[in-house]
């Protein structure tokens, strides 16, 4: 599969550089979309990710994220993206076939609703599956215990709309392509202290569950 070296990398312990110095150091490329929405949103909030999974898993990360179009060559290189924002997500035919290239040869896309993009981001993925739709994850399953344990599913960050939170996946058979967390806000969960002024334990279930994301990701 395409993406296997890359995966098997991110693996690799080096015993003397640091996470900055490693190029096998795993990274989460960040999608850059045009459309108004705020795709930047949230800025510190994959750093700190990467930090979380760099002291509490054998992943070597960098100490930031990566930004990427879907357009750019190097796209390939990044086994996973991150999408976020509070609004319009818009991409071209070409956009969306190259997504869907990415997918089908093993990336893995994780957009996570910063309140307002749910309506965007669901008529995207009809275009890009048109066959496809959203099936919800149960709270027993394995990408909510593959390596730390959250019995009670995706954690609610951010009340939103005051609904539960939600996993969404579509799938390729049992392959999980796009992983979707709605009324969760799991970037605000991630984002430095102060920003949001999230309790403690907020803060520690939305940095659990995305390493869990990025595990799965990597194992799946």
């Amino acid at each position: 599969m395409l993406f296997a070296s890359v995966l098997a990398a991110a693996f690799v312990l080096a015993p003397v550089a640091t996470a900055a110095q490693d190029p096998l150091a795993l990274t989460i490329a960040r999608l850059h979309y045009e459309g108004g929405g705020d795709w930047y949103s949230d800025p510190s909030s994959l750093p700190n990710l990467l930090e979380f999974i760099n002291a509490h898993t054998a992943i070597r990360t960098t100490k930031e994220e990566a930004r990427v179009r879907l357009l750019d060559e190097d796209l390939f290189a990044y086994p996973l993206l991150y999408v976020t924002g509070h609004g319009n997500i818009s991409l071209s035919d070409a956009e969306v076939a190259r997504l869907r290239h990415y997918l089908d040869a093993g990336g893995f896309l994780h957009a996570d609703d910063n309140y307002g993009m749910d309506e965007p981001f669901r008529r995207l993925m009809r275009r890009v599956y048109p066959t496809k739709d959203f099936v919800e994850l149960p709270a027993d399953h394995e990408i909510f215990r593959c390596h730390f344990e959250l019995p009670n599913g995706l954690p609610k960050v951010h009340e939103h709309d005051g609904q539960r939170p939600r996993a969404l996946g579509l799938f390729e058979g049992t392959r999980l392509l796009v992983l979707y967390t709605v009324e969760s806000d799991l970037g605000d969960g991630w984002e430095d202290a102060d920003v949001h002024n999230n309790p403690d334990h907020i803060r520690e279930a939305a940095l659990r569950m995305g390493t869990n994301i990025v595990v799965w990701a990597l194992t799946h």
